[in-house]
């Protein structure tokens, strides 16, 4: 790791550990900077950049590389010296526990993937089963990468269903029949790296926010939809988890009081039961009993792709009936969109998962009816957009969970 710390810190220490944050968080964001760049971004001294640049130099984590003029006096006085980031300096692994899968990839400083892996596993296997054999693909992808153990910074865990970011426990997830599984304390014991581990829908929301589409924004959501829906939300480049670390559960929001399909949740009417890849694989089977010779019909039967990507393409091809129901899904998500700008007033939503998949047949119908359901017009200003990692998205923010916790914005409990 790059930062140690000792449980018991003094206020100098506090204050250099948020110093260099500062400074990490600054070239990340700007790619290169000079020594004013930084002071005048920061507020810190240029005594105090110059002391953390040198530092930062020492261990390999920053370089220069180039003269930069300054902006004010082009062509007059010294030119500074341009820093940057080094990518390859340090790594972080992430881990994204999915329906039926697991990826795990290791990433530099700025979140490119350099192996990726994944291992399928029977939704019937127990978890202290998938965690084992996850160790052991981590441990084999380690191998592979030739990184040495001082360059991992730490390692992230992206986990479907309620997690408790403080324990690293996984509460209840549905889709995965996990409950009250202590992945934090079992990847502990497994590798010498510190862990953490998140909602994986907030993971990506995080990755997002600090090496995507949101760097630039205030609040953003990142809503994912697949075989559950959930939201990651990232105010003033924090992660908000609400009062139990329930904040984003927005597959739950009641979209049909009555008459709804009952949730796997316990309760009827949610986004999940209208808009997930579940339902919408459910109704065009069923489209495709009514009209067995019809083009739907034609494209579930064909004997490749995903199944959900035979119902876009039949959508894509004409088929009415197929285009109808999906606009329906997109209608309810728009809905449950402009109740989240209502709430949050986010800058920036990412869709992921089937609406990103889609995103030609469902968006336009997303974006319409969120604006036209948002209070005053505020869904305006919303930009909606698709990942900006595609479907490295779940371990790129399973990794950035590691890299924001253990190198850009360590605790003092952290590296």
């Amino acid at each position: 790791m790059v930062f140690q710390r000792t449980p018991t810190v003094s206020n100098s220490s506090v204050i250099k550990s948020r110093n260099l944050s500062a400074v990490l968080m600054m070239l990340l964001r700007y790619g290169s900077l000079s020594r004013v760049g930084l002071s005048q971004l920061t507020g810190l001294s240029t005594t105090t950049i110059t002391n953390l640049i040198s530092e930062l130099i020492e261990r390999g984590v920053v370089i220069q590389d180039g003269e930069q003029q300054s902006s004010r006096q082009r062509g007059v006085g010294r030119p500074q010296m341009s820093l940057r980031l080094v990518a390859e300096s340090h790594y972080a692994i992430g881990v994204h526990f999915g329906v039926g899968r697991v990826n795990v990839a290791i990433c530099d400083l700025l979140a490119k993937p350099v192996l990726v892996r994944s291992i399928e596993h029977p939704m019937e296997q127990p978890a202290e089963t998938v965690l084992d054999q996850t160790h052991d693909l981590v441990g084999t992808l380690v191998k592979e990468s030739g990184i040495e153990q001082h360059q991992i910074v730490g390692l992230g865990v992206g986990a479907s269903g309620l997690v408790d970011p403080t324990t690293g426990v996984n509460v209840i997830a549905p889709n995965l029949n996990w409950r009250d599984v202590p992945i934090r304390d079992r990847f502990r014991t497994a590798v010498p790296y510190p862990v953490t581990v998140d909602n994986n829908v907030r993971a990506m929301a995080l990755g997002e926010a600090l090496f995507g589409a949101g760097q630039d924004v205030y609040s953003l959501a990142f809503v994912y939809a697949r075989i559950g829906v959930g939201a990651g939300l990232v105010v003033g480049g924090q992660l908000y988890y609400g009062g139990g670390a329930g904040a984003g559960e927005i597959g739950h929001t009641t979209i049909l009081p009555h008459g709804g399909a009952n949730c796997r949740c316990g309760n009827s009417g949610c986004l999940e039961s209208l808009v997930s890849e579940p339902v919408i694989i459910a109704l065009a089977e069923e489209i495709a009993r009514q009209d067995p010779g019809g083009q739907l019909a034609a494209h579930l039967a064909a004997p490749e792709g995903r199944m959900i990507d035979r119902v876009f393409a039949a959508a894509r091809a004409g088929d009415e009936a197929t285009r109808v129901m999906l606009e329906a899904r997109a209608y309810y998500m728009g809905i449950a969109l402009a109740n989240l700008v209502n709430i949050l007033n986010p800058e920036l939503i990412i869709m992921g998962g089937v609406f990103a998949w889609g995103k030609d047949l469902l968006l336009p119908i997303v974006q319409d009816t969120m604006r036209q359901r948002a209070f005053a017009r505020l869904g305006d200003k919303v930009q909606l957009v698709t990942p900006s990692f595609e479907d490295n998205a779940g371990v790129i923010g399973a990794a950035a969970l590691a890299l924001n916790e253990f190198f850009y914005q360590p605790t003092e409990g952290n590296a």
